[in-house]
């Protein structure tokens, strides 16, 4: 079955900042920035910046099962939240999707944004001179292929399958590297002993 993301998901604008984020170092609310995601689509919750946020005012806080959507700049992907450990929003760059449909895998959503055909869609829909930025409509607008809830569940295991091979592929590179770098000082100090 084919749906538009508007009718699977709420779509909302991460907080408003104006500008830069105000830092606080007792403020009540950390926020959740582009530099802040990994290539690997993991968020690195230690570096989040610290802010002060008008409580009076609702607040769109992000909880476990969102997703993260990056709406500006040429890389426009998708990260869900498998945990929120502190009080968190997001800055402006983002929009928050929460799956409203039971028949979708907040999981299976964020993969699906991130593969080709997807990517494909919000490419030819960007806008924007000095920097592209997808619209909350483009969004909105966007096809979403939903398969039986078995086949997603598979799906998602198997794309953190191929993310752990990489990781794994990743640190073996790193690795031999290490390995090749110490070979070569271990050769170019016996070099300069003997010369």
């Amino acid at each position: 079955m084919i749906d538009v993301l508007g009718s699977l998901a709420e779509v909302k604008s991460g907080h408003p900042f104006r500008g830069s984020v105000p830092l606080s170092g007792d403020g009540n609310a950390f926020v959740l920035q582009m530099r802040d995601l990994t290539d690997d689509g993991d968020v690195r919750w230690d570096a989040l910046v610290r802010t002060q946020l008008d409580e009076r005012k609702e607040i769109q806080w992000l909880r476990q099962g969102d997703i993260v959507f990056v709406a500006r700049g040429a890389r426009n992907h998708a990260v869900c939240l498998q945990e929120v450990p502190k009080p968190v929003v997001c800055s402006q760059y983002f929009f928050v999707l929460r799956p409203t449909s039971p028949d979708l895998l907040p999981e299976f959503l964020a993969w699906q944004i991130n593969r080709a055909p997807t990517q494909r869609f919000l490419a030819t829909n960007a806008e924007g001179s000095d920097q592209l930025s997808i619209r909350r409509g483009v969004l909105e607008a966007m096809p979403i292929a939903v398969p039986p809830l078995q086949k997603q569940h598979l799906i998602v295991a198997l794309a953190e399958a191929a993310k752990h091979e990489k990781q794994q592929l990743e640190f073996l590179i790193r690795n031999r590297q290490q390995q090749l770098d110490a070979l070569a000082f271990a050769l170019a100090g016996a070099e300069s002993i003997e010369g």
